[in-house]
């Protein structure tokens, strides 16, 4: 089992860094106006949070090939889709409800796909995306496409009968698909300690014969982006899926109608002491591998574009009657 938690240097060029932090403050500011809207009663529907987990998707994501590789999410999954690209008009229209949303208002914060980018769509049921990421990799496997299929998930999916069914043909088959555990220690409001007797869940991997990877340290961006280049290298060369899980920590409650009463201000400050973003900021900062000035204009960039999202949103029509006939499909 392989085990890392990062203090990491980079070769990444200065455009890739300023990319993969212009992600995380797209993930951040655009869940925050969701949070702020919920509130005030413009989004309707059960909304999820990846606040605090943003170098957790970015990091995974940004080793993939975008636009070729594929993913499947879940019920948290606008920190995956929007580190995948995804237009954030149309996802703030989806969220809102509106036919211009990425499933024509259809689907809306737990449900958001995006299939010409890559992303097989977020999903409500715990685990459900398992079983779409290994039909995908199938698919690749015997098209010979050379394309890997990542499978984000929370700790909580790691109980249902879905991850053992998944694991264990993917590693007989050989698929080409990374499972991920994104762990930010509390499904709902248990924690992840009362629910499975080992330390941690990427342990399980030893079970289906695959390597388990563990980034200790998932709120260290080059940490996870790192781990994840030696994993999809090793899974694209054809040797069968890996298990690997990263240590993180969500600010805001399991969902807009939780108030996480069931943990401490004081757990929810030290973890916001690991801040993904601001450390992030720091280590470009102090490794003068970008100015001020220039993750400055990122921030502005990130913050024009989540209120150009709200005003595109706004302006968008709701879906016809007659829409809520079509894309139905039967045998």
């Amino acid at each position: 089992m392989a085990k890392t938690s990062a203090k990491v240097k980079t070769e990444l060029s200065k455009d890739k860094l300023l990319e993969m932090h212009r992600m995380m403050l797209d993930i951040r500011n655009f869940d925050n106006k969701v949070n702020r809207l919920v509130k005030r009663g413009v989004v309707p529907g059960m909304t999820h949070f990846s606040v605090g987990e943003e170098a957790a998707n970015v990091g995974a994501v940004a080793a993939i090939n975008i636009g070729s590789d594929l993913i499947t999410s879940n019920h948290r999954g606008h920190g995956q889709s929007i580190a995948l690209g995804i237009d954030l008009n149309e996802m703030m229209a989806e969220i809102m409800g509106k036919a211009t949303g990425t499933c024509k208002g259809k689907g809306g914060s737990m449900h958001i796909a995006d299939l010409d980018g890559g992303n097989l769509g977020a999903n409500g049921i715990v685990g459900g995306g398992m079983g779409m990421a290994i039909g995908a990799a199938l698919t690749q496997k015997m098209k010979k496409t050379g394309n890997i299929v990542v499978c984000f998930f929370g700790d909580g999916a790691c109980n249902e009968g879905t991850f053992h069914e998944t694991l264990n043909m993917a590693s007989i088959w050989k698929l080409p698909v990374i499972f991920y555990s994104i762990n930010n220690m509390y499904g709902i409001s248990t924690p992840i300690s009362d629910v499975i007797n080992i330390d941690y869940n990427y342990r399980r991997a030893a079970s289906y014969g695959i390597p388990g990877h563990f980034i200790e340290d998932g709120n260290d961006l080059l940490a996870v982006y790192n781990k994840f280049e030696e994993i999809v290298k090793y899974v694209r060369e054809g040797n069968g899926p890996v298990l690997v899980e990263s240590i993180t920590y969500r600010y805001l409650g399991h969902s807009t109608s939780d108030p996480g009463k069931y943990r401490t201000k004081e757990e929810v400050d030290e973890w916001k002491k690991k801040d993904p973003i601001t450390r992030f900021e720091k280590y470009m900062l102090d490794n003068n591998l970008a100015t001020k000035k220039e993750i400055e204009a990122v921030e502005k960039a990130s913050e024009d574009a989540v209120e150009e999202s709200v005003k595109f949103a706004l302006s968008s029509p709701e879906p016809t009657l007659e829409s809520a006939f079509e894309d139905i499909y039967a045998p």
